[in-house]
């Protein structure tokens, strides 16, 4: 009973509580889980340093991150970033009650996820992005707004892949009083995530050297390469494998071992002396500089001097270049470990790759420091524990090696772009069979900042067979749904996609399709693994001479699962005719009952509660409106349309009315006026002036449609103005974010404009036209044909064309 009463918490109005143990591992990444009951603002902070018992964030100038659940009287669900307000949604399945409900929250390099449930990454809900990401917060306090908020269970968890793919695999049940299997395996977990140099303190186990100390001679046993690389003398001097330290007592040399294993160690006052003098002697300098702050901090303050008290000494990284600290915060030198590493000296084992050979000389020490089952491979009586070789199958040397590289230094080098296409796969998945968990976290983190419509497919293919990256799966699958028309023309590469993935993607909300027609198309091709099936027309010529069977092969279960994602109500109604008079109608029968339910809800309407249980008579909610070319000059596009307010009410100029923002290469003018571009009238001078970008003259118009809004661009149109500096080379380029551009249409010595006030229209070809983007420009590559101003791009009507959101 009491220790369930010190489970439970109550946070009066407008107060915070701090506790010791409410602190994450690693600064800026960690999670919390918890249960709460309140009426309203179950809210969470996220600071750098903890703060008192009448904290609150509102009054808080200092970085952190608030998260408060049932904002706004339990409507909504409220983010904040140090005050300011990022994340205000209604509609998310986050809600406070007046009985206990499990939460948690996790934080990972901005990143800020939060789900309902007992254990993270589970029943995941809602997810943020920090651009501009803090990466200090460390305490967690927990807090309320006007009324009482009840909290239990409260615990934070360390953020790692290997933690997201343990909790994910949890049983997901209610809370139901004391748990004793969520206390063991809280308690497996922190074993696997504290392993490292610590577990080899005194160990035996792969041990070279020992001490012999103090007049009892106890033998301690250590590590060569390790008490090399923190400083201690050369060993090769001697074949001896023993240390004599009978001067030496054996508290002294346990601290000097525990500070070189796991960067801290405790001493009584009186024994720092000794410390100092037995770090001096062995060269651990960092060591003896902690010493020596220690000492003269105990004579400057005569009441703690002689005091008994024991002192705790950490390392303390600051004082050396970032390259050559070592991780878990211990006091190796990278450049020392890594000249052992290329000498071979104090090495034990050779590692050797099946179809490559040696590979190189290593130690087993820094294998298993980073590897459980490395360290069980070399201790578990396995060949490898006998033998100074280690041989391995089925592996990737460039993996293997870069793999050894972050071992011996903490870091993935990814200088070279290739790494990022196609070593890093290969990479996780090592990582992923040996265990290394801070490598398998990189390579989490540099696939997610990396990840494209074109890398989605091959990296889906890797990830979905491997538990531990669930989180990278789910991000790639709804990539893949939002930019689904690109992903499934772009490449053939989707088609190798498991069948679980592909369907996940189909039902996926996010799914976001120009029609809903490259949906059907999309499933055909997949399940008939055939590039030149790629439309259903297609398909349903080769049922002429053929027969499902021979088309889908063992996909063919899976097209009558994937058809009836397909929601054949959004298909034109002429479309749906000429499926009834098909041969894929004729000859399967899932596709036969989906067209008629189709064709019957459009000419007859579908009533009773199927209508609004049965998705697919809905829209999708991410779906695009076209916006097609007609003519030159026409009042379809994209820009016209902004104009009204997106059909609301009569046109205004949307410079004027700020629903779109354009910009020029020269400052505005009188002949630079945004306005004029996407105005109804013709201007008889508009340009804009040249300036130097990366060395090179240029010119250029860019428009911003606004960040709420994106446009798969698929023809655009261009008018002259009055003067005879016409264009002959340039690019129509897209962005995201303004200041990446990829380009749409290369025009080169195009002579399409060769008159005042001439319009001209291009269309957007290829996999590009099916990418959305919130900036476009027409920048200028080459002199125009005008002698006397050569680098103005003189143009005064600009509109966009293709399917917008």
């Amino acid at each position: 009973m009491e220790k369930r009463q010190k489970k439970f918490l109550t946070v009066a109005p407008f107060e915070c509580a701090w506790r010791d143990d409410l602190r994450f591992r690693e600064a800026g990444r960690g999670c919390v889980a918890f249960d709460a009951f309140a009426h309203n603002d179950v809210t969470i902070v996220f600071r750098e340093q903890a703060g008192s018992q009448h904290y609150h964030y509102k009054r808080d100038n200092s970085p952190h991150y608030t998260v408060i659940i049932g904002s706004h009287r339990n409507k909504r669900l409220h983010i904040e970033v140090d005050g300011k307000t990022v994340v205000d949604v209604a509609g998310v399945d986050l809600y406070c009650s007046s009985t206990f409900q499990s939460y948690w929250i996790s934080i990972f390099d901005g990143l800020i996820s939060i789900g309902k449930g007992r254990y993270p990454f589970q029943n995941l809900v809602f997810q943020w992005l920090d651009s501009n990401p803090n990466c200090s917060v460390q305490y967690v306090g927990l807090s309320s707004w006007d009324r009482h908020v009840g909290y239990r269970n409260v615990n934070v968890l360390p953020l790692t892949q290997n933690h997201i793919s343990l909790w994910k695999h949890v049983d997901c049940g209610e809370y139901e009083g004391v748990d004793d299997g969520k206390e063991e395996l809280e308690e497996n977990l922190e074993d696997y995530e504290n392993w490292g140099l610590e577990k080899f303190l005194e160990n035996w186990e792969l041990s070279d050297v020992f001490f012999i100390v103090g007049t009892e001679q106890r033998a301690v046993p250590a590590h060569k390469v390790i008490l090399a690389a923190s400083g201690f003398h050369d060993f090769s001097s001697s074949d001896e494998d023993v240390i004599h330290l009978q001067d030496v007592s054996y508290s002294v040399l346990h601290a000097l071992l525990e500070y070189v294993y796991t960067g801290h160690t405790m001493i009584p006052e009186s024994h720092l002396s000794s410390l100092k003098a037995l770090s001096l002697r062995f060269e651990v300098m960092t060591l003896v500089k902690r010493c020596e702050e220690t000492i003269e901090r105990f004579k400057l303050n005569k009441k703690l001097f002689n005091s008994g008290k024991n002192v705790e000494i950490s390392y303390q990284s600051s004082w050396l270049p970032c390259n050559t600290v070592f991780p878990y915060r211990l006091p190796i030198d990278v450049k020392r470990l890594n000249h052992f590493r290329s000498t071979g000296e104090y090495s034990d084992v050779d590692i050797y790759i099946e179809g490559h050979g040696f590979v190189a000389r290593s130690h087993k020490i820094i294998l298993g420091l980073w590897s459980y089952p490395f360290t069980k491979m070399f201790t578990n009586g396995m060949s490898e524990s006998a033998s100074s070789k280690a041989c391995f199958k089925d592996v990737c040397f460039e993996a293997f090696s870069t793999m050894l590289d972050f071992m011996y230094g903490g870091e993935v080098y990814k200088e070279d772009s290739v790494l990022v296409d196609t070593l890093l796969l290969q990479l996780l998945l090592l990582a992923d069979q040996f265990g290394v968990t801070l490598l398998h976290q990189e390579c989490c983190k540099t696939l997610l900042e990396h990840l494209s419509e074109d890398s989605v497919c091959p990296v889906l293919q890797v990830v979905s067979s491997v538990p531990s990256c669930k989180l990278i799966e789910e991000t790639c699958e709804r990539k893949f749904s939002m930019h689904f028309d690109y992903c499934t023309t772009a490449c053939f590469d989707f088609v190798m996609l498991e069948e679980a993935t592909f369907g996940n993607i189909l039902q996926h909300p996010d799914l976001t399709v120009t029609c809903e027609e490259r949906v059907l198309n999309a499933i055909l091709i997949y399940c008939s693994q055939s590039k030149e099936l790629n439309a259903w027309d297609r398909v349903d010529e080769k049922l002429l001479n053929s027969t499902p069977e021979l088309i889908f092969g063992e996909r063919l279960n899976s097209l009558d699962l994937f058809l009836s994602f397909v929601r054949f109500p959004l298909l034109p109604y002429e479309v749906l005719k000429l499926l009834e008079r098909s041969n894929l109608r004729r000859h399967i029968t899932t596709f036969r009952r989906l067209v008629k339910e189709a064709i019957s809800f459009l000419e007859v309407g579908l009533t009773g509660p199927d209508k609004d249980l049965n998705v697919r008579f809905q829209h999708r909610r991410s779906s695009f409106r076209e916006l097609q070319f007609i003519c030159d000059g026409d009042s379809n596009g994209l820009l016209y349309f902004a104009g009204t307010s997106y059909g609301e009410h009569q046109w205004v100029n949307p410079v004027l009315s700020k629903r779109v923002s354009i910009t020029a290469s020269s400052p505005v003018s009188r002949y630079t006026d945004p306005k004029v571009l996407v105005s109804r009238t013709y201007q008889g001078t508009s340009f804009a002036g040249p300036r130097v970008e990366d060395g090179r003259n240029t010119a250029w118009w860019m428009v911003d449609i606004g960040p709420d809004h994106q446009l798969m661009c698929n023809y655009y149109t261009l008018r002259q103005d009055g003067s005879r500096a016409f264009v002959r080379c340039w690019n129509f380029q897209g962005s995201l974010d303004g200041k990446n551009w990829l380009n749409l249409r290369v025009h080169e010595n195009d002579e399409t404009i060769c008159k005042p006030g001439q319009f001209a229209s291009w269309p957007i070809i290829g996999p590009n036209a099916l990418l959305p983007f919130r900036f476009f420009r027409v920048v200028l590559t080459e002199p125009t044909t005008d002698v006397t101003n050569p680098w103005s791009f003189c143009t005064c009507f600009l509109e966009l064309y293709g399917y917008f959101r």
